[in-house]
């Protein structure tokens, strides 16, 4: 087995910032990363028309709680239909947490350029049947179009319906 180091463990404090912003003593931090990980399942769960890369939580007090979601259509989440939406997901949070929570929301201005957006658009393809090197190559291709630098793009598992299961890729 090859060792690998973490992406974004690499990469914190460099080039990313930490998806959790807050300080806690030993007796808040246990509850408080189980309370981000419930948060981030929710959201995912509620928004996921919406196209979420990245969920920033922030804790500048004990009282609120300051969550900036990084969505890909803001709309979703903030239109006028969804109004009822964002006070029933408040409401939620707040009984996750027992704390005031704020929503924020930024729009991803490129979603060819985020990774997880890329990934979370060739598996939806996957699920609607999509052969898995056209859904491949055309993620790479309006990566390219939008200015990447560099993309690798790998499938796993039971390609195609195949018994044995294995590992495509490609890079350009």
């Amino acid at each position: 087995m090859g060792q690998k180091v973490h992406p974004i463990g690499f990469r914190v404090g460099i080039s990313r910032k930490w998806d959790s912003i807050w300080y806690a003593d030993k007796d808040n931090y246990a509850s408080w990363l189980h309370e981000d990980i419930k948060i981030r399942k929710h959201l995912k769960k509620e928004l996921k028309e919406a196209g979420i890369s990245q969920i920033e939580i922030a804790r500048k007090c004990y009282e609120e709680i300051y969550i900036t979601i990084f969505a890909a259509k803001p709309g979703m989440i903030h239109s006028s239909g969804a109004k009822d939406r964002l006070k029933r997901i408040k409401n939620s949070m707040k009984k996750i947490t027992d704390r005031d929570v704020r929503i924020n929301t930024t729009e991803i201005p490129k979603q060819e350029k985020d990774a997880q957006l890329v990934a979370e658009g060739i598996a939806g393809q996957l699920v609607k049947r999509v052969s898995f090197r056209r859904a491949m190559k055309r993620a790479i291709q309006q990566a390219q179009r939008a200015g990447v630098g560099g993309i690798k793009v790998s499938c796993a598992g039971r390609l195609g319906g195949a018994d044995m299961s294995r590992t495509e890729w490609f890079r350009e």
